[in-house]
């Protein structure tokens, strides 16, 4: 069970909020003006925090507060409030490597348990720009940007680790998250679970297969473990197309709550994933669709290459590899294969957290609305099946999928494998 409330503890509403917000240091003043003159939205759209957008005569802010519950069930299923603290933390360390790349935090109350950033306008989530069937030509390569400087700054590649140690033991603490996702990804999806909400009865034969599957479950227990006992990085831990704010030339990550200390290939296979997601939930022919594949590949390679470059820069400091063992030509031979293979395991990881998200968003509690792309509950259940085959296929033949050509050439083949889960095909 969550601890207790602490007794300041008040849920905030668009009513109360102006006058909690005077009282804060330095928030007036960004805003401007007196505090009856701000108007205040409820945008919260997600399945756990409140959230309201404030405006000004001299700008705009945006308000989040963890509410002692899963927002979208109610108070039947409580949750842990300090997630708001590991929010904070999350961001104050990415921050000097993320410049430009998520939103700044100006204030955190650990009374209340609320932040307060930087107003993303005209910025819309890159879920919905997709399902709007618009297209964001920088999101895939700031992605890319943010995830690479993020997990290399964070590291043993670039950090002491006893200032990776201090990351491990502050983020370590975040139990009630982090059990969300060792249930909700990792373990649900895979069995008779209550929470399971796939549309039936469409999909329960692929629900009873993937539960049947030795061969899957195997995979997501090597997943599993990795989650659990691979602490590589600091990784946002839930970095997906509804945690992503665009305009056609910006890109911002937010909602960090998820936060840990975990392997680099979680966040990149989430953001693979949920590009997966976009191009099944998009019907044949859809122009959508190549860019979607295309930024699949653009995402990875840019990861790569950026967090190469930060690699052999001045900051690659950390003590994994001193580079006192490393030296003269033959030395910097060595490293080379050393890099490589580093990435090639990111990749390797990346490969199955994808395949599992894509079962969880599909099997499992958190949907997606991407599919409503599609036409009809029928279709809309379809085009689901071809993304789980797609998964399975990654999770039992990864041998199939060594780089990111593999993957994204793959799409097709797996598009319209239909509601059967019984493979017709070597796939």
């Amino acid at each position: 069970m969550p601890d207790p409330l602490p007794s300041a503890y008040r849920i905030l509403t668009a009513a109360s909020l102006p006058a909690y917000l005077a009282t804060l240091p330095g928030i007036p003043a960004r805003l401007g003006g007196a505090p009856s003159a701000w108007q205040v939205r409820d945008v919260a759209d997600g399945n756990l925090n409140a959230v309201f957008l404030v405006d000004g005569p001299e700008g705009g802010l945006c308000v989040k507060q963890a509410l002692p519950y899963v927002r979208v069930v109610g108070e039947s299923w409580p949750m842990d409030i300090h997630r708001a603290f590991f929010e904070a933390r999350y961001i104050a360390r990415v921050a000097p490597f993320a410049a430009g790349l998520a939103p700044r935090l100006h204030h955190y109350d650990d009374a209340q348990f609320v932040m307060v950033m930087d107003k993303l306008a005209p910025h819309t989530i890159l879920r919905r720009a997709l399902l709007e069937g618009r297209h964001m030509p920088r999101a895939a390569a700031d992605l890319a940007d943010y995830a690479a400087r993020a997990s290399f700054h964070t590291s043993d590649l670039a950090q002491p680790f006893e200032r990776r140690f201090e990351d491990l033991l502050v983020f370590s603490r975040s139990l009630a998250l982090q059990r969300i996702t060792v249930d909700l990804v990792f373990t649900d999806p895979f069995a008779e679970h209550e929470r399971n909400r796939f549309p039936r009865p469409h999909l329960t034969a692929w629900a009873a297969a993937l539960r049947e599957d030795a061969a899957v479950k195997d995979a997501v227990a090597t997943l599993r473990r990795a989650y659990l006992g691979k602490p590589q990085s600091l990784i946002h831990g839930d970095l997906h197309s509804g945690s992503v704010m665009v305009t056609p030339e910006e890109t911002r990550v937010i909602d960090g709550e998820f936060a840990c200390v975990g392997p680099s290939g979680f966040d990149i296979g989430h953001v693979l994933a949920h590009f997966a997601l976009a191009w099944f939930a998009r019907p044949q022919g859809d122009p959508l669709r190549p860019l979607l594949a295309a930024d699949m590949a653009v995402f990875w390679d840019s990861f790569r290459r950026r967090f190469l470059a930060l690699w052999e820069g001045a900051e690659a400091t950390g003590d994994a590899f001193p580079a006192s063992h490393y030296p003269g030509p033959a030395g910097a031979a060595r490293m080379a294969r050393q890099r490589a293979a580093y990435l090639d395991d990111i990749f390797a990881d990346a490969r199955g957290f994808l395949a599992v998200e894509i079962i969880r968003r599909i099997i499992g509690f958190a949907q997606v609305a991407d599919f409503q792309a599609r036409a009809g509950e029928e279709e809309r259940a379809s085009a689901m099946a071809s993304a789980l085959a797609f998964a399975r296929s990654l999770l039992v033949w990864p041998e199939r999928y060594g780089d990111i050509a593999d993957l994204t050439a793959a799409l097709p083949r797996f598009d319209g494998a239909g509601l059967d889960p019984r493979p017709t095909r070597p796939w």
